[in-house]
This record gives structure tokens, C-alpha cells and sequence, in this order.
């Protein structure tokens, strides 16, 4: 469930130490707070009392929770068993699988996890890390009826996925999307998932925070808290309310044995809700509203700078011409404090409330400009495609044999998360055990320049490797640095 291994912080025990006896006699008896007596204890009065239960929620929610088998074969000689996938997950492993089975020419991949069924034409949500690199996906119902199923949606950035059970013979029963934002702390909620594949299970437990934004496991971090169980299995399963209703999905936990430890995180139903009406609407990907600005965090010492008692928003630290924040009058510096009224005090918090806020309309940021606070509007709208991608498969042999490139603008920076120049050749994908893969390219890098020609456009690309060297020298911008290596032909 946990895309690696994640660490677990003991705590540390603070020694209280006791004040003198002298102080403690001086006090006077005013100054000491009111004793509260305990509750008297009794025995419970009624029949109800003792029959109070969760099954009613259970029996409402769990026929909504599956089971997801995903598999991909491919041409590698060996075969890699479930637990070997969990194991991959949770602590990094690298190797080949186990060798269980697995046909001469070819390695079976596979993965095991949950999901919950949101509309009675069969649609499941569930983890992308569950299904990533999958291409067979079945899906077993809480009755033990099974069914081919088919991706409709894979959204690598907030960890979701959408799947199609394919020819749904009736009896499906969708689970009722409930509202994370009314959540606090405290309040019960139960995991239902399918823990290490030994069949439905659920754990209750409470939520122990919201809106936690350092875990790591996706683009958009605002995860829900809870003490619920959660294990390897769970991954794509059901956090539930006391009305049976989604509250999240279970995505990470923190361990260091592949165990619960008491600290599982989901992501909130808000962010689900999005993805699941992008499969309704026929779309295959999530398209976000852009900004076209970069923020960063507020630290103690800009917070005193900025007259704050304490670190809260996030800091506009560039803008790009012509775009939404450009035009919404923001500037280099200024404090956004909320969207739409809601909080946020990190650019995780803020990437997450601005991406719910779709692609038509407007939304207000609510900002600190030196010492004055006021409102922007900023228009919603998608990254633009201001040239052609002209997509590029290199062919050849070169360093780039096995990358996918294309021609950058806001659409593309927006999808790799990169913040890119206008012009430029980015690399979107690396095939598996490519050449281009082995050279070290990486998705997100941009192509600078070639054996000192500058790239421009993947039509420069495509003309330089055209023919065939015996050395390349190539200079790439990752995260801003620019790196030049050079290449045996």
C-alpha cells in the first residue's frame, strides 16, 4: 500500500519535573481548579444499550467494497507473486521476483488490492499504485462474484484510478459519497478493505488529524488521519463514516514492518469525487485549473518579517506571463492565505484546494500584500497548449532510444510538474530497460542541447540523431540544474 518504505518516529517521553513542596504549600486552595467526580458506573438499563453495534454500518457499506486483482505479463523470463508486489511497495525492492511459475519469455507482475464500486454501471475506485503498469484488472464482489474489469483512468498524481467492471451481471451497489470537509477529529470511522488477501475485513478506529501534507505518496497531499487498521491489501479500499458513508480511500500508512502501526492515511472524498465525475464525463485524465505561478512555503523568519505570529499561507514566488495569476493581479511576494475561504498553510495544502476547484468560473485567494489584506478573483481554466506537442518515439540509436518527447508549454509543465521555459524538448516517458533509461533520463527532463546544437523542438531532436555516432555529448535541465554527460554511440 505504501509506495515505500516509510519511517516510523518513536516518541519521546517528556519528564515533568515536580515542582518544590514550599510552592506546593503557598498555593492557595482558590487557585486550585474545581475536582470533577467520575461518572458513576452502571450497568447498561436496556437492551438496546447492550446491543449497540457498527454492524448496521457494515452491512450498509460493505457490499460497495471489492476486491482488485491486477496482472501484466511481459517478456522478462520471470514472475513476481503478489506478496513479492507488497513487499516491492513497502520496502523498495528492485529485483526480480520470486520465480513462481512463471512461463519461459515471461514475468508475470501482480498485485492485490481493494476498491469501492460509486455508480451502478460498474465504475470502481481504487489506488493507481495498485494497478500501475497493470493491463488485466478483475474485480471480486463482497458475494464472491467475479469479473473482468477494464482501466478507465489512471491519475498518478493524487494516487487514483478508475476501473469499468466489464458485463455487470446486476447486484452492484454503490456507496454514497459523504463530505471529508465536516470531518474532525475524533470522530469514528472504519476501514473496510481487504488486508494481505485474506478477505474482507474492518477495522474501527478514530481520525487523528486532517489535512496531513507531508506523507509523500502523491502530487496532491491532504490526507485524512485515522487509527483504523489499515495494511498491506487495504490500499484502495473504504474509509467510512457512521452512516456508511465514503469519507476517503485508503492509500499509505506509516511502517516500518509492513504492519499497521496505528497511523494509516486516505485520501479525502473530495478529491475522489473530482476524479470519479472526470470517468463519467468519458475523459480518460484529469485535467486541473493551471495558476501559472510558483509558491513556496513560509518559514518562522518571512512569517516575522510579514508581521504573522506564526508561519500560515504560501508565498508567491514567480508568476509566468500572461497567465491566471498574472492576470488576477497577483504579484511576486504576495501571502495567499485561503481559496474560497478555506485555509492553507503549505503549498501542498493549497496545490489540493485549488485543484478541487475545477475548470470553468472563478475562485477567490484571499492575500496578505505588505500590510494590507484584500481579495482576488483568478479565472479557472486549464494549462494552455500554446504550440504542438509533435510527439517523438525515438527510433534510433542514440541515448534517446526508448524516451517519448514533446514540445513543452503550460500543458506539458503542468502534467510533468516541472516549470519549464517556453520553448524546449521535454521527456514525458522512459521505457523500462531502454537505452534511454540505462543513459539515466529521467521523465520531467529537458533536453538543452545536443553535441553543443541547441534543441529547441523535437523536429530538432529527431534531425541531430539521425545519424548514427560514436559519441554524445548531451545537456539536460533537471529541477533547474543543467547537466551535461557524455555517451559512447
Amino acid at each position: 500500500m505504501t509506495r515505500s518504505s516509510l519511517l516510523l518516529v518513536p516518541l519521546l517521553t517528556a519528564t515533568l519535573a515536580a515542582a518544590p513542596a514550599s510552592a506546593q504549600m503557598m498555593k492557595s486552595p482558590e487557585a486550585s481548579p474545581e475536582k470533577v467526580s467520575p461518572p458513576e458506573k452502571a450497568a447498561p438499563q436496556s437492551k438496546g444499550q447492550v446491543q449497540l453495534s457498527f454492524a448496521p454500518v457494515v452491512k450498509r457499506a460493505a457490499p460497495s467494497v471489492v476486491n482488485v486483482y491486477a496482472s501484466h505479463v511481459d517478456a522478462r523470463g520471470q514472475s513476481r507473486s503478489a506478496m513479492d508486489e507488497f513487499m516491492r511497495r513497502f520496502f523498495g525492492e528492485n529485483g526480480a521476483g520470486r520465480g513462481r511459475g512463471g512461463a519461459p519469455g515471461e514475468r508475470a507482475q501482480k498485485s492485490l488490492g481493494s476498491g469501492v464500486i460509486v455508480d451502478e454501471s460498474g465504475l470502481v475506485i481504487t489506488n493507481n499504485h495498485v494497478i500501475e503498469n497493470m493491463n488485466e484488472v478483475r474485480i471480486a464482489l463482497a458475494d464472491r462474484r467475479e469479473f473482468e474489469a477494464t482501466i478507465v483512468l489512471r491519475d498518478p498524481r493524487t494516487d487514483l484510478a478508475v476501473v469499468k467492471i466489464k458485463s455487470p451481471t446486476g447486484g452492484l451497489v454503490p456507496m454514497a459519497f459523504g463530505d471529508s470537509e465536516s470531518l474532525e477529529v475524533g470522530d469514528f470511522v472504519m476501514a473496510i478493505g481487504n488486508p494481505f488477501g485474506v478477505g474482507q475485513t474492518v477495522t474501527q478506529g478514530i481520525v487523528s488529524a486532517l489535512a496531513r501534507t507531508q506523507v509523500g505518496s502523491s502530487d496532491y497531499q491532504f490526507f485524512i488521519q485515522t487509527d483504523a487498521a489499515i495494511n498491506p491489501g487495504n490500499s484502495g479500499g473504504a474509509l467510512v463514516d457512521l452512516q456508511g458513508q465514503l469519507v476517503g480511500i485508503n492509500s499509505a500508512i506509516y511502517s516500518q514492518s509492513g504492519g499497521s502501526h496505528g497511523i494509516g492515511f486516505a485520501i479525502p472524498v473530495s478529491m475522489v469525487r473530482a476524479v470519479v465525475e472526470t470517468a463519467k464525463n468519458g475523459a480518460t485524465s484529469v485535467r486541473r485549473p493551471w495558476l501559472g505561478a510558483r509558491v513556496q512555503s513560509v518559514t518562522p523568519d518571512i512569517a516575522e518579517s510579514m508581521g504573522l505570529d506564526h508561519p500560515t499561507g504560501v508565498l508567491v514566488a514567480s508568476l509566468q506571463p500572461k497567465s491566471p495569476a498574472e492576470e488576477a493581479g497577483l504579484k511576486r511576494g504576495d501571502l495567499i492565505l485561503t481559496v474560497d475561504g478555506k485555509s492553507v498553510d503549505d503549498p501542498e495544502a493549497f496545490g489540493y484546494r485549488f485543484a478541487l476547484k475545477g475548470l470553468s468560473g472563478s475562485t477567490k485567494f484571499g492575500i496578505l500584500r505588505g500590510t494590507g489584506r484584500s481579495n482576488v478573483s483568478v479565472k479557472l481554466g486549464p494549462a494552455p497548449e500554446t504550440r504542438p506537442r509533435d510527439t517523438l518515439k525515438v527510433r534510433t540509436r542514440s541515448p534517446f532510444l526508448g524516451a517519448t518527447l514533446v514540445n513543452t508549454s503550460p500543458a506539458v509543465a503542468e502534467e510533468l510538474q516541472a516549470d519549464f521555459p517556453a520553448e524546449g524538448v521535454a521527456v514525458s516517458g522512459v521505457d523500462e530497460g531502454s537505452i534511454a533509461a540505462r543513459a539515466g533520463l529521467q521523465k520531467g527532463d529537458l533536453i538543452v542541447a545536443i553535441n553543443g546544437t541547441p534543441i529547441a523542438t523535437t523536429k530538432d531532436l529527431e534531425r541531430v540523431t539521425r545519424t548514427s555516432l560514436n559519441m554524445w555529448e548531451v545537456s539536460i535541465n533537471r529541477g533547474g540544474e543543467v547537466l551535461t554527460s557524455v555517451f559512447g554511440g
